[in-house]
């Protein structure tokens, strides 16, 4: 079949791969002049299944509305607020349901699991080396965030993931170079997580992919889908048609744009996120993997010969105005755990992300209802951790097989249909 892929990150990219792979003639086109220019750029690279979760649960309404006042907040609302992230919070609101929360969480780490395995078999059949680590640890600061914790675990044990509880003096062997001046009250490691490079692994997979025979096209602004033709893509700017037997939407925040005029409104909206990367002063000083704080919610990832953190979730507001607080609250986590061990003078990346988030949690995979268009979309703040899943399930679906795992509730119907 003859494949256009609109949107060129990691969820284009390794579709491109999957469908290159099943011998299809692959187009990708992207807005941008290179691939993992926006969502995949620079994440915090964590891919652990068994975090894996849907934003809307029991308790997260008093927990966000908590985190707005509070300094370091994890969740901020900023100005100005649309009309599509007003009704994207009430929609949110309606899904914080326990059984919807169990539902959508069950949905999201099926695919995480199947994703991660996916993930390894992808990098041994392209023989692909980027930068990654072993091992994720989530930090708990203090007796009540370990006490906070317990409910999480026995999630973590029905979903099969791989962990133990650890002490503080257990995790500080496990990551030599946390900072004994941070009170530690305890640790979750998880020995099969890992972090990686997801934008390195994301290039390195799109040159993979044209050895196969897959073209990409850069810096083409197309225009929405046409419901007389919904599988030609042309430019926004006007030009002729070219018409594809099928067209996969991997479009990030503008899938909805896309989307809109073949009669399908997705409740889709960017929740911002902000990292800084910054180059390693002294290894014995860095993580040796991956870290998160419970308590913030920021993650500090190794990667190569950098340590980068990320985290907050702002909520409105301009996708290209960096928000200084959400980067002071990075800088005092670094610093909490890791005093010393970047060099905070020169060569520091600072970034802005759009996640592309639908209000339930779980993803968009599969066919849109309309003839030849297919949809892998919505992957929010999990794009890195179920990319190569999602990629291969789309593939199998195309190719009329059975993806191999259970899609219950990862149709486009649950959202359509509410």
């Amino acid at each position: 079949m003859k494949i256009a892929i609109v949107g060129a990150g990691i969820i284009g990219v390794t579709t491109a791969w999957e469908l290159a792979c099943d011998g299809h003639e692959v187009a990708v086109f992207d807005r941008h002049g290179a691939a993992a220019e926006e969502s995949s750029f620079a994440n915090a690279g964590v891919v652990a299944p068994g975090y894996v979760s849907p934003w809307a649960g029991p308790g997260m309404r008093a927990k966000v509305l908590r985190s707005l006042w509070a300094t370091h907040g994890a969740v901020k609302l900023r100005w100005p607020l649309s009309g599509r992230d007003i009704a994207w919070m009430k929609q949110w609101q309606r899904a914080c349901k326990l059984e919807t929360y169990l539902a959508n969480r069950g949905r999201m780490q099926r695919l995480a699991f199947y994703s991660r395995n996916r993930l390894h078999e992808v990098v041994e059949a392209s023989e692909m080396v980027y930068e990654r680590s072993d091992g994720y640890l989530v930090l708990l600061r203090s007796k009540r965030e370990k006490k906070m914790a317990q409910a999480g675990l026995e999630l973590l044990r029905n979903a099969g993931a791989g962990f133990r509880e650890v002490d503080g003096d257990e995790a500080r062997k496990i990551e030599p170079a946390l900072s004994t001046d941070t009170a530690l009250a305890g640790a979750i490691h998880l020995p099969q997580d890992e972090v990686g490079n997801c934008r390195q692994f994301a290039l390195l997979l799109k040159w993979q992919a044209e050895t196969l025979g897959a073209q990409f096209h850069f810096n083409c602004d197309l225009a929405p889908l046409k419901r007389s033709a919904p599988t030609e893509i042309s430019l926004a700017s006007g030009s002729e048609g070219h018409r594809f037997d099928a067209v996969v939407v991997c479009a990030g925040v503008d899938s909805a744009a896309m989307l809109k005029p073949l009669g399908i409104d997705l409740p889709l909206t960017p929740i911002y996120g902000h990292s800084v990367s910054a180059n390693i002063r002294e290894p014995l000083n860095a993580p040796r993997s991956g870290v998160m704080d419970e308590r913030y919610k920021v993650a500090i990832s190794r990667l190569g010969l950098r340590v980068r953190v990320a985290g907050s979730a702002e909520i409105g507001g301009s996708p290209t105005q960096m928000n200084p607080a959400s980067l002071q609250t990075l800088y005092k986590v670094l610093h909490d755990w890791f005093p010393g061990a970047v060099t905070l003078q020169s060569g520091i990346q600072q970034w802005k992300g759009a996640r592309p988030m639908l209000p339930d949690g779980p993803p968009v995979l599969g066919a849109s209802g309309v003839p030849g268009v297919w949809l892998n979309l919505g992957h929010g703040s999990s794009g890195w951790a179920l990319s190569c899943g999602s990629a291969r399930v789309l593939a199998d679906l195309i190719g009329g097989r059975d993806a191999g795992i259970d899609l219950e509730g990862l149709g486009v119907d649950r959202l359509l249909a509410s």
